[in-house]
């Protein structure tokens, strides 16, 4: 089971309340500085808008490839360690808004971590150091550091030989 908190809702679905959790103001100002960084070419400036304008707690030489996108409602509660290469068109996401429900989660991804292309995180993940994420991967369970997974939903394809 991820590691998320549960919010219940009455009336419309969670997501038509969706400013009741996040104010307007904040969900468009990260929207802003998301999609700069999205199409940002510099991976220090990248960084910078992650670290200063979302407070993600970014490592140090972590990259994100061209157009990754990250929580637009809580980028805060991601976590990246060092070293690690998040690929193109990855979606981060610490956010579900469900019918009866809200959920909020941090993603952890660890030190020396690749994530392939076109992976969609989910929220109250933790990817352990070393781990090898295959692209188009959906990862709905903690990876186990030096694992290498992929599929959708994500299962260990093999443990990376040191």
């Amino acid at each position: 089971m991820r590691n998320v908190e549960r919010y219940p809702v009455e009336g419309p679905n969670a997501l038509w309340q969706v400013y009741r959790t996040v104010s307007r103001w904040k969900a468009v100002r990260n929207f802003v500085f998301i999609q700069a960084a999205r199409y940002c070419p510099s991976l220090p400036v990248k960084n910078w808008i992650y670290r200063h304008m979302l407070g993600m707690k970014v490592g140090r030489h972590s990259a994100f490839a061209l157009m990754v996108m990250v929580d637009v409602f809580f980028p805060e509660k991601i976590t990246v360690g060092n070293n690690s290469i998040i690929g193109y068109n990855t979606t981060i996401l610490t956010h579900e808004y469900l019918i009866g429900e809200y959920r909020l989660g941090s993603v952890h991804i660890g030190s020396g971590v690749m994530i392939g292309a076109n992976t969609t995180i989910l929220p109250g993940v933790t990817i352990g150091d070393g781990a090898v994420v295959a692209a188009g991967s959906v990862v709905h369970k903690d990876v186990q550091p030096g694992a290498f997974v992929g599929g959708n939903p994500i299962r260990d394809i093999r443990m990376k030989q040191e």
